[in-house]
């Protein structure tokens, strides 16, 4: 004889409505931190419990380059990982953003009726848009730039 098993509170079959709007806001500002797989996906979710360590790490080397200044090179190997992590947060968000309303609630909340965002959605997708393009350029410049110097190194200590 089988016992029934409770549902699952935070697994892929609970019933909870997950708002897109919210979604998409919580990926824009907290999404480097993995905060918006938790909303969505519960505790339990692998994924978002890889967020935090590459985003503190790049912390450490924003907080490393304001100490030490920019000829670190831990911070400059640390501070493009909070870069990109930011940038992920920022595309999740724009991703989040534009799905369409009926594949959203056939995803997060199937047997109910489509709720339609509006606004809201829009105006995060457009600041996550804004704010993610001037960092993931931001992180290729600094990057660029760092490499260039370290070869321009290389090259007049080999001379």
């Amino acid at each position: 004889m089988q016992r029934p098993q409770a549902p699952a509170i935070d697994g892929p079959s609970a019933q909870r409505r997950r708002s897109k709007t919210l979604a998409t806001w919580i990926a824009g500002l907290f999404g480097c931190l993995g905060v918006h797989r938790w909303y969505l996906h519960g505790w339990r979710d692998r994924w978002a419990w890889l967020y935090p360590a590459p985003t503190l790490l790049g912390l450490w080397g924003a907080q490393r380059m304001s100490q030490f200044g920019q000829d670190d090179r831990l911070a400059w190997l640390l501070v493009p990982i909070l870069g990109l992590m930011l940038s992920q947060a920022m595309l999740t968000a724009i991703v989040y953003g534009l799905t369409p309303d009926e594949k959203w609630d056939a995803r997060f909340h199937a047997g109910r009726r489509v709720t339609r965002s509006g606004w809201p959605v829009v105006i995060g997708v457009i600041l996550a848009l804004m704010v993610g393009s001037a960092v993931l350029l931001g992180t290729i410049a600094f990057a660029g730039q760092r490499y260039f110097e370290i070869q321009v190194e290389r090259s007049r200590s080999a001379t």
